[in-house]
């Protein structure tokens, strides 16, 4: 299929109005079969669910066009896994595993044209999102659900590439109360838009969130999971149980192990220790593998020798790697690859 006539290069990550959407609508109990439209408005009560009550969970994932030319998809699995237990604790109707990754098939086959080529550095970001769709006053869960996937072609998260970002220890408390990071949803998302546009107008890329009970403990950014490399070459990442359960971290630490032969470790960080780390960066579906150079703790700056300028030896292992395997051009764990088409 011909491509569309856009500057894949030079794409930012942005929303473009493909041309299909899938969508399904759950009522008396039941999903529907679903189908790809073309209309991507959406209608609703002014008393719906999710205007109320911001009953509304979503994902992000993303198809690639590899090195052979297939168009694929980097374990979507995990996302329906995840989208179920964000489902399951908003109190919304799970969209069947099976169905959620064939509903992404399908409108990835659909938007085909909008798949950026090999090579260009773009990606096509997926995103299923499911809404409350009947009227709801009472403070209670809907009756009527929609689930959605729209398609757009992005460009890399972070504005500068490769170049290192800048991170403040935010004063705000994380987005969602603790205990339900693990829920991607939209009002988790929302509550952190203050604190992002503060550190953004006083020059910073992004937030460190600390954990709410000691303030002592590294959590994570509004959109991304912290990787840190000790300087003995050791993978860090935080764990807790308020931290998003990241798809892009949970597969560093199986590259990181597997391919790299580098002692991984999955536990808590402590804000104080962040000074003997070598190199550290931000992980997720959107940022892929993004370095940060500094975090400003109030005034004390915390400088990684690794990644001031440039992304960190390690962390450059670990990126190449990844895309690698997202790209075709190193061999996948099995599983992680759903061939598109």
């Amino acid at each position: 299929m011909e491509k569309k006539d856009l500057d894949w290069a030079n794409l930012g990550f942005g929303y473009m109005n493909a041309d299909y959407r899938y969508v399904s609508n759950y009522k008396d109990g039941k999903w529907d079969d679903g189908a790809i439209i073309t209309d991507s408005n959406i209608v609703l009560n002014e008393c719906a669910g999710v205007l109320q009550y911001a009953q509304t969970c979503f994902e992000g994932l993303k198809a690639y066009t590899t090195e052979d030319g297939k168009v694929v998809c980097f374990r979507p699995d995990l996302n329906a896994q995840r989208m179920k237990d964000s489902c399951e604790r908003l109190e919304m109707p799970v969209f069947p595993e099976d169905r959620f990754i064939d509903a992404v098939e399908q409108v990835v086959k659909a938007n085909a044209a909008w798949v950026p080529p090999y090579g260009s550095g773009a990606t096509l970001y997926i995103r299923p999102y499911m809404i409350a769709t009947n009227s709801v006053i009472g403070v209670k869960p809907a009756e009527e659900y929609q689930f959605r996937i729209l398609v757009t072609p992005v460009g890399p998260y972070f504005k500068g590439g490769a170049k290192p970002l800048t991170i403040r220890v935010s004063d705000f408390d994380r987005a969602a109360p603790h205990g339900t990071g693990h829920v991607k949803a939209g009002l988790n998302y929302a509550m952190s838009l203050h604190a992002i546009v503060d550190a953004h107008n006083k020059g910073y890329d992004e937030n460190m969130y600390l954990d709410p009970a000691t303030r002592t403990k590294v959590e994570e950014t509004g959109g991304a999971n912290f990787i840190f490399i000790t300087k003995d070459g050791k993978l860090v990442t935080p764990k807790s149980d308020s931290i998003l359960p990241s798809i892009t971290r949970r597969s560093l630490m199986i590259v990181a192990e597997k391919y790299l032969g580098l002692t991984v470790e999955h536990r808590e960080v402590l804000l104080s220790e962040l000074d003997d780390f070598a190199e550290c960066g931000l992980c997720g579906t959107a940022a892929v593998i993004s370095p940060v150079g500094k975090i400003d703790d109030h005034g004390r700056n915390i400088c990684f020798p690794s990644g001031m300028e440039k992304m960190g030896p390690v962390i450059q292992k670990l990126y190449d790697t990844l895309t690698g395997i997202q790209m075709g051009r190193i061999e996948a764990p099995e599983g992680w690859i759903k061939e598109i088409m």
